[in-house]
């Protein structure tokens, strides 16, 4: 009896051994991508820094940027539409994309954002201030000074699931029971978000494009100790599901830019909006 406890003890220690091993192994492979997402596939860093003017700090180096500016931009956020209420209700703890949007469209330099949100309001009270005579001579609030928006960008999110798929199963299958009960925690989160960009003068849509993006949870030691002393791990590890739709939305906007830079006008013979090509008989 003594022998046998003895053989399992040291069973016990070799499996608690090799889970350690396998553990460090997969977190000095893992390098970055167990904490950021990646845009579209591609390594680096969601949208970060800031903004001041045509110049940025601490900006991704994998956002597009455009030497030249094409024009003036309002962010809108349809908070009627179905994805909308989905998102508020799976991720109650996030709030409006608008913005770390705005914040990587001036990073780009593509376009100057105008204010077109909440802040209008302030906008116009400072105004009524002004015609109310309650301000001091010289705050130059009068009319004219406000600017047009060229173009409106419309974003959605069009897919964003957390645990989407694990790796236990190839794990597993490579170094045993122990790493397959360790990698059980590896769980993949997955987001796809839509930019449209629609020309405020005419309403016809200039540009659209598809994002996505994709990282993994660490869930180390939950698969095998079961929620013992190190079973909090999990949620330790598990990276914000915001940080997924931000890299999502940046890969939107990339591929949005990579279009632009090649951009030319679509033109209906007889011109837009005079009856089009696809008539119908009487």
């Amino acid at each position: 009896m003594k022998m046998k406890l003895l053989i399992d003890r040291k069973r016990d220690s070799g499996a608690t051994a090799l889970a350690a091993i396998v553990a460090a192994a997969f977190i000095g492979l893992s390098g970055c991508e167990a904490t950021m997402p990646k845009m579209g596939g591609a390594s680096g860093h969601t949208v970060t820094g800031a903004a001041g003017g045509e110049t940025s700090e601490g900006a991704n180096s994998a956002l597009e940027n455009c030497d030249e500016t094409l024009g003036t931009l309002a962010v809108v956020e349809d908070q009627s539409a179905p994805w909308w209420a989905t998102y508020r209700h799976r991720y109650p703890t996030l709030g409006t994309t608008v913005p770390v949007l705005r914040t990587m469209i001036q990073q780009s330099n593509c376009f100057v954002v105008v204010e077109r949100g909440r802040a209008m309001n302030n906008m116009m009270q400072e105004r009524a201030l002004m015609q109310s005579g309650e301000m001091r001579q010289g705050s130059n609030f009068g009319k004219g000074q406000m600017v047009a928006a060229d173009y409106t960008m419309n974003p959605s999110i069009q897919f964003s699931e957390k645990g989407t798929s694990g790796v236990k199963g190839l794990v597993g299958g490579l170094f045993g029971s122990v790493a397959g009960a360790l990698a059980g925690g590896m769980k993949a989160n997955e987001a796809a978000t839509t930019l449209l960009l629609v020309d405020n003068r005419s309403g016809v849509q200039i540009s659209s494009s598809v994002g996505n993006a994709k990282n993994f949870d660490y869930n180390l030691f939950g698969g095998l100790f079961g929620g013992g002393a190190f079973g909090g791990a999990g949620a330790f590890t598990n990276t914000p599901e915001g940080k997924v739709i931000t890299a999502a939305f940046a890969d939107s906007f990339n591929q949005m830019v990579k279009a632009l830079r090649n951009y030319k006008a679509q033109k209906v013979k007889g011109g837009l909006g005079k009856g089009g090509r696809l008539k119908v008989g009487e």
